[in-house]
């Protein structure tokens, strides 16, 4: 781009930045932008294609606003306006939206190398940023579809004064759920509905200053809930700065996250891609980092998730109990959170199927061993089918180092079952929902069919069985199961059928009788 192509450009911007975009507006100028590529690219892959084009046009937007700014400031320097100093983020020459815009054929390379040489200049911010997506497949990417997406991104401007970033990251969180919602399935490895998080982010209370790590951090959602927590509560999201960590296996939900972060505005965070329960990427020497806060909602019960090593962990995890099961890694999450939590101020929350509450055999060492130790503080139990891609029930565990003095040798049990709106294929929690449960935390009482709290002694006469409807029957509602409950009723069922019997042969092996049993 030439010295007066840019002057021309920066100058557009200035005018265009005069009518800010509404948020309903950006959401449909950004749903539409998905909408091209229907037909060509599985609903599931949308987010890999259309977040690094949403990304791409920001960064080219502002750094042109940038320009347009030094530009002015320095009478018309654009040798000044071009210093590194004046930008957030590097750009290389020839790089930029309006570069791109002015290829007519093979727009998914000259795409693939923009994002490839501004990550390069940005090695600190953006490696990585804009996944691994094939942008050079013309049978599913042609060039006059390309040029179609291009042209729909160009009808609006992204610059900072256009769109502020509270407003394009509320954008961002949007389109998430709607690309959740289109895969279904395949969302629940990335996405959590948003109240289930601001439940657990409210039950933590993260303040000023203190430091947020997610291991299991997907699209960002928990650490962009901290941030509006502690705004809310009138703090400084900026005391947050440089306390913010995350680790995600999958690279591009990674990538997703990181721009979630920047989009809203947080300049400084650490979100790292890779295995959390092989290679935590967050320590220091023989010892896992520790934080304030250690929130997550992991994968349900992941299948080959390092058993082997765990044996072994240099980090010292399974000093918590043991190893839990190969295709079960609940408790294995549980003992990593556990951690890396600091010993006086630490809280977890994180998000189990329920089966891990009663599973025997070695997760029930695990949970043995924890309750002892008394740091489970609540144990809430949540309606079936919340969760994208598994129709079962899940619960939330909290969990605190540093127990008050009125809550030590007690867990606090929420039956919360019933409290859901239901919906034709997925079942949602509303805000009410989560502010009814947040309510029986706070009191920390007995509520009919809520709420109970128990002592250590009480759990310890059930075996450490966690099984929230052994403390808290359900409130009789009147409503029907449907097949969702039933299923997940189902598995509660098989696996307490499945404790029964190691309870029973265990019994038999003492009197040497046979275990050939059939149940």
């Amino acid at each position: 781009m030439t010295e007066e192509e840019a002057a021309t450009l920066a100058s557009g911007l200035i005018a265009t930045n005069a009518n800010a975009l509404t948020l309903n507006a950006l959401q449909g100028y950004l749903a539409a932008a998905a909408d091209l590529l229907r037909g060509s690219i599985d609903q599931a892959d949308f987010k890999a294609y259309i977040f690094p084009m949403m990304f791409f046009k920001r960064i080219s937007d502002v750094y042109m606003e940038e320009f347009a700014e030094a530009l002015e400031e320095s009478g018309g320097d654009h040798e000044f306006a071009a210093f590194a100093e004046n930008h957030r983020f590097a750009i290389p020459e020839g790089n930029l939206w309006a570069d791109v815009r002015n290829r007519t054929e093979n727009i998914g390379t000259a795409l693939q190398t923009a994002f490839r040489e501004i990550e390069k200049a940005n090695p600190e911010t953006l490696y990585g940023i804009f996944g691994n997506a094939n942008w050079t497949n013309k049978d599913k990417l042609p060039d006059r579809m390309l040029a179609d997406l291009i042209e729909h991104f160009s009808t609006k401007t992204l610059s900072n004064a256009a769109v502020a970033p509270d407003v394009f990251g509320n954008a961002y969180e949007y389109l998430i759920k709607r690309f959740a919602d289109q895969s279904n399935k395949k969302a629940g490895e990335y996405y959590t509905p948003r109240s289930v998080i601001g439940l657990l982010i409210n039950i933590l209370n993260p303040v000023e200053s203190e430091s947020i790590y997610d291991p299991a951090c997907g699209t960002g959602g928990m650490l962009i809930e901290v941030i509006e927590h502690v705004k809310a509560a009138g703090g400084s999201p900026k005391t947050l700065w440089g306390k913010l960590y995350g680790q995600e296996k999958v690279l591009a939900t990674s990538a997703i996250a990181r721009m979630n972060l920047l989009l809203h505005g947080v300049e400084d965070f650490r979100v790292l891609r890779e295995d959390t329960l092989r290679n935590p990427c967050f320590y220091t020497g023989n010892h896992l980092a520790q934080f304030d806060c250690v929130v997550a909602n992991p994968p349900f019960s992941l299948k080959n998730w390092g058993v082997a090593e765990w044996a072994s962990d240099k980090w010292g995890r399974n000093a918590l109990g043991g190893v839990p099961p190969k295709g079960y890694a609940d408790w294995a999450w549980v003992q990593h959170m556990l951690t890396s939590a600091r010993p006086k101020t630490g809280r977890v929350a994180v998000v189990l199927p329920q089966g891990a509450l009663f599973r025997p055999g070695t997760e029930a060492k695990i949970r043995t061993n924890i309750l002892q130790s008394d740091v489970v503080d609540a144990v809430i139990g949540l309606a079936p089918n919340l969760f994208y891609g598994t129709g079962l029930a899940a619960c939330v565990l909290i969990l605190r180092l540093g127990k008050s003095t009125e809550k030590k040798g007690k867990v606090l049990f929420i039956n919360g079952e019933s409290l859901f709106k239901r919906g034709r294929n997925q079942n949602t929690f509303e805000p009410e929902h989560a502010r009814q449960l947040l309510d029986a935390y706070e009191t920390f009482g007995y509520i009919d069919g809520l709420a109970r709290v128990v002592d250590l002694d009480d759990i310890a006469g059930n075996h450490y069985n966690l099984n929230i409807p052994l403390y808290v029957a359900p409130a009789d509602t009147g409503e029907k199961a449907t097949l969702a409950d039933a299923l997940a009723n189902l598995e509660v069922a098989h696996a307490q059928s499945t404790r029964t019997r190691a309870g029973l042969e265990a019994e038999l092996a003492k009197w040497d009788i046979g275990q050939d049993i059939t149940v």
